[in-house]
């Protein structure tokens, strides 16, 4: 709501198996000269070997998109920009160990891991 991420029961880096729904909340600062340009994205599940977690029916578990920003009318030059994304998934039956959220926008890579315990 009005640009803002608002979050309840957020902030957890450990889980049981099958891991509840879940949700990856993203805020991501956009520089002023990468603004009114197409950035393709892409976040995934990785194990801790970095390969990537597969669905009960072969698929990755991940999402890609496109993400624009635009600039308003009147910013200072040079200011950046933020764009809140959020990503939820259902239930997913992991087997105990770590994983991460592995979010790439063009050569820019961010992690975010989490244990599953026994």
């Amino acid at each position: 709501v009005g640009g803002k991420l608002y979050i309840l029961g957020g902030g957890w880096s450990t889980t049981g198996s099958p891991t509840a729904p879940m949700a990856v909340a993203i805020k991501i600062e956009v520089p002023w000269d990468r603004t009114n340009v197409s950035h393709d994205w892409r976040l995934a599940l990785v194990d801790a070997d970095g390969r990537p977690v597969q669905t009960s029916d072969d698929r990755a578990v991940e999402v890609s998109g496109q993400l624009e920003v635009g600039r308003p009318a009147g910013l200072p030059d040079g200011t950046p920009l933020d764009a809140p994304l959020v990503v939820t998934f259902g239930s997913m039956p992991l087997s105990p160990g770590r994983y991460e959220w592995r979010l790439e926008i063009q050569e820019f890579v961010e992690t975010c891991a989490f244990l599953v315990r026994s």
